[in-house]
């Protein structure tokens, strides 16, 4: 699959960093990642920690699939607002969801620091924006369910918003726990010590095929070699679906962003540069960078077509200049690049994490919808702990077994 346009921004400006030769012999070993962008680079350093020997296998140069389109926010809400998810599985389920996101954020901060990867990590507060007054209802519905579960948030009500800044909206949510980062120098990080500790890397790549035996899993590839492991964990993200024998798990969807040349001013943008969201479906979205450029993301479109998606590009970037006018006009942008993706989603805005029921020794790393860096890392610990036997309850939730569950309902 085409996942991106040309012109994604985090590849230009920071170039190819790193890569890894072809797989050209045999190998074994207990555990192979099919996948070397975030999901699978989480994976592969979470696993190596305990002593597991990995192979990474990539078709592409690492972190040039999804993860070098991404716009790269951390956020602990998902997709699926928390008073709509308890709806769906009773609130303890849907507070731990929600929680484990948040969480998720404080490890991605401390495996930065810790391994001192410079990507460009910063704390940053989140408005979750009304687009109009017929939202407000449901904005108030989620600001009490995130109150209730113990989240730190703040109502902002018309007022406060013209006080802080010059967005037009009629009330908003402030949450103290959001982040920003720039996620291809993060996977590239990740993949470099990994590779110290001793993972074998290796892009371009390809799995042709993959035999599942009572004990172990063989796969071929494109350059001849076989690869015998006990343990295969996939994460290719939104091309996962090959790899699955149940299809129409997720809906497949475009989107589209850009990043402006950096700008001099940030006046009118509230909460020191808060990370910005509408609710809207489908939303936009507004961050900024650490060399003060903007990215604005969203007006998503439900297809995935990659021609009719890439010739929808200039005139979306031109729709998202025009929101972002229409919010922030004391700020002057130009368009730098701009760039579409293809993306999935699932029906509860839910990863699907940890063993597949019907095909052994295989598990899946899949951070669908918006919150893909912070399922990534819980992907990577809950795995980690199913493949060494270890209690973690994520799996109840974010696990094949909501599927199976909800097609019993």
């Amino acid at each position: 699959m085409d996942l991106l346009s040309p012109s994604p921004f985090w590849p230009i400006q920071n170039g190819l960093i790193a890569s890894y030769p072809a797989l050209q012999e045999n190998v074994t070993c207990d555990v192979a990642v099919i996948g070397a962008g975030i999901s699978g680079a989480l994976v592969a350093w979470h696993l190596a920690k305990t002593g597991c020997s990995v192979v990474v296998l990539d078709r592409r140069d690492v972190a040039q699939g999804s993860t070098s389109g991404s716009t790269s926010l951390l956020q602990y809400e998902i997709d699926e607002p928390l008073h709509q998810l308890m709806k769906r599985y009773g609130w303890e389920d849907a507070s731990h969801a929600y929680h484990r996101c948040r969480e998720a954020i404080d490890g991605v901060e401390r495996l930065a620091r810790r391994l001192r990867i410079d990507c460009d990590f910063e704390r940053k507060t989140s408005l979750l924006l009304a687009r109009n007054r017929s939202h407000l209802p449901r904005l108030r519905a989620e600001f009490d369910a995130r109150v209730k579960a113990g989240f730190k948030v703040e109502w902002w009500n018309r007022t406060r918003l013209a006080a802080e800044s010059t967005l037009p909206h009629p009330a908003a949510i402030l949450s103290r726990d959001g982040a920003q980062l720039d996620v291809y120098r993060l996977t590239h990080g990740l993949l470099a010590d990994a590779h110290r500790k001793g993972v074998r890397i290796h892009d371009r790549t390809t799995v042709t095929t993959c035999h599942r035996r009572s004990r172990s899993v063989e796969l071929r590839t494109d350059t001849g070699a076989r690869v015998r492991v006990r343990h295969l964990v996939v994460a290719t993200g939104y091309e996962t679906e090959a790899f699955l024998p149940v299809r129409k798990l997720t809906s497949l969807h475009s989107t589209f962003a850009l990043v402006s040349e950096p700008v001099g001013t940030f006046q009118g943008w509230p909460s020191s540069r808060s990370l910005l969201w509408e609710t809207s479906d489908p939303y936009t979205y507004l961050r900024t960078t650490g060399d003060d450029r903007i990215i604005i993301g969203g007006y998503d479109e439900p297809f995935s077509d990659p021609a009719a998606r890439d010739r929808l590009l200039n005139a979306k970037a031109a729709a998202l200049l025009r929101r972002f006018r229409q919010l922030l006009p004391r700020i002057p942008i130009k368009l730098a690049y701009a760039w579409a993706g293809t993306f999935a989603t699932t029906s509860d805005g839910l990863p699907l994490i940890g063993l597949h029921p019907d095909l052994p020794h295989t598990w899946f790393a899949l951070g669908y919808g918006g919150n893909g860096i912070t399922y990534s890392l819980i992907a990577a610990e809950l795995i980690r702990d199913q493949i060494l036997g270890r209690p973690n309850p994520d799996g109840r939730i974010l696990g094949f077994a909501r599927v199976e569950r909800d097609r019993c309902r």
